[in-house]
């Protein structure tokens, strides 16, 4: 037996005179995640007498927006249908799916299950219609009653700590495979199968798989206090954590989370906080304008003292003594660690002496010179053949036949001669 979609217009006492009985659906709630379906039997129906658990050849099916319906025979499924429309039970037809937005993973589950029973037109079978809720369920709040650890890395000051996170909000789901969640969860529910009745295990699954999706947040090197501007990764991260309990057993997925700000305890930001302005003197330059920041208050407060503005200079005189190197040793520190870093591979040197790494020189606003090679053309080539002529690259040098003048770049010569005009021409080669 199968489904055929019936026409747009087949409604009202049409159905009623075509089809034995009609089986609908009302308006989900957004508690409710399945109900079995209800037959509605007119008074111009010629099967008035029927079974609750048995559907008639020819009888009318329909499928609302955010539904999912199922036929279940002898307790397993053999038909599904998610898009939206009327449809004729067909006893004589094919087993049939109309997968809708559900997508290719209820096909593939359906055919791992199969049709196993098979009992033609007896009346003794038991069928039953399901109507599944698929649209996003939202509101299901969630809040950490245990620190979470979080490990926060920072390659660039060294710093690889563990600490402990709260967080709290909200997250929504929705059922992605209505078959597992029928064989796994809700199987032969007498009426209807609510949130609540799977609310409080779904919760602390959920709040478990924090620990290992916040684990691959933080080997993108955040702080704690960005991963709210992260929900995109944490969602798929908890979906990957969550994969096996709820997508492949229950068919269930995470569809969005809001996130309250994200809190440590104290003497841990604070932590955080003297690792990140620790690392910050690690440049001369940074300390050295640190310092004098601090000697300008320093003399601020000297001139300010109430013993005498002299006392105050002969103290502040013993700190900065007492305190090593002044701020012109560490500028000059940084000058020369500035001085003996790398250049990047990209710095070039131009004719009036600066290195640069822009594609003009910093000094004289000339232009980064071409690399490769040019041709007679004009064209600039990288490979051993002219990409606008086809020439092959030439190693020979030239030298001007008349007044004796070389190139610079002897294999690239210019169009004329500089000092006397001349073309530069075959004969010129050397």
């Amino acid at each position: 037996m199968g489904l055929i979609k019936a026409g747009i217009g087949a409604l009202g006492g049409t159905l009623a005179d075509q089809w034995k009985e009609f089986f609908y659906c009302d308006a989900l709630e957004s508690d409710v995640l399945v109900v079995k379906g209800q037959k509605k039997v007119s008074g111009r129906s010629s099967n008035k007498k029927g079974s609750d658990n048995v559907i008639s050849n020819g009888s009318g099916i329909a499928v609302a927006d955010g539904q999912c319906m199922m036929i279940v025979e002898q307790g397993k499924v053999v038909e599904v249908c998610a898009v939206p429309g009327e449809y004729t039970y067909d006893t004589s037809s094919e087993p049939s799916i109309f997968a809708g937005n559900l997508g290719q993973s209820i096909l593939d589950t359906f055919k791992t299950i199969g049709k196993r029973f098979t009992y033609g037109g007896d009346t003794g079978k038991d069928q039953r219609v399901y109507y599944f809720n698929t649209k996003e369920l939202y509101d299901n709040k969630f809040g950490t009653p245990n620190p979470v650890p979080f490990r926060v890395v920072d390659s660039k000051i060294g710093l690889d700590i563990d600490v402990s996170v709260r967080c709290s909000g909200i997250y929504s789901y929705c059922i992605v495979d209505p078959l597992l969640f029928y064989t796994n969860v809700c199987g032969n529910v007498e009426r209807e199968f609510k949130r609540s009745e799977l609310d409080n295990q779904l919760k602390t699954e959920f709040i478990s798989a924090l620990a290992p999706a916040l684990g691959k947040l933080s080997a993108l090197e955040i702080r704690p206090n960005q991963i709210i501007t992260y929900t995109a990764e944490l969602e798929k991260a908890i979906n990957d954590a969550l994969a096996t309990k709820w997508a492949d057993l229950r068919g269930l997925k995470v569809k969005s989370i809001a996130l309250n700000p994200i809190t440590l305890p104290e003497d841990e930001e604070k932590l955080i906080q003297d690792a990140q302005r620790a690392a910050v003197m690690r440049d001369p330059t940074m300390a050295a304008a640190t310092l004098v920041g601090a000697q300008a208050e320093a003399m601020k407060a000297a001139a300010n003292n109430e013993g005498g503005a002299m006392n105050g200079f002969i103290g502040m005189g013993m700190a900065m003594n007492a305190g090593g190197n002044n701020a012109g040793d560490l500028f000059a520190m940084g000058r020369a660690q500035q001085a003996a870093a790398p250049r990047s591979a990209n710095t070039w040197k131009c004719i009036c002496g600066q290195e640069n790494g822009g594609n003009f020189c910093e000094n004289c606003g000339a232009k980064k010179p071409e690399n490769g090679w040019k041709c007679t053309c004009g064209q600039v080539n990288q490979g051993n053949f002219c990409s606008n002529c086809g020439a092959k690259k030439t190693t020979a040098s030239y030298r001007c036949n008349k007044c004796g003048w070389e190139p610079e770049d002897k294999s690239n010569p210019p169009k004329f001669c500089p000092q006397c005009g001349d073309p530069f021409n075959g004969s010129d080669m050397i």
